[in-house]
């Protein structure tokens, strides 16, 4: 009988300036790829379209400015340490 894995939730809020430009996706997606969880992600405004968090595209889509809510689904074995990365590169600014 095969454990049936959790899925995890966090939402985060875009606080740097720019938003979700080029370089902050490619960041996420960077901090993201280093886990073997799958990872979505939506804005937590419309639920409709949610998205691989591990595609530049798919980020860039989100058209995520500043103040937008993200709510990160992650699942898989490293689930939670996925979700405390990118809600510290989140916090960082995305170093900018």
């Amino acid at each position: 009988m095969a454990i049936e894995e959790q899925t995890l939730e966090r939402t985060l809020e875009v606080l740097n300036y720019q938003g979700v430009h080029a370089r902050p996706a490619a960041l996420i997606v960077k901090t993201a790829t280093q886990f073997k969880a799958d990872v979505t992600v939506f804005r937590k405004d419309d639920e409709d379209e949610e998205v691989n968090a591990k595609s530049i595209m798919g980020l860039m889509m989100l058209a995520a400015g500043q103040g937008t809510e993200l709510v990160f689904r992650a699942r898989g074995e490293d689930a939670a340490e996925l979700l405390d990365a990118l809600e510290a590169l989140f916090k960082s600014n995305f170093n900018e």
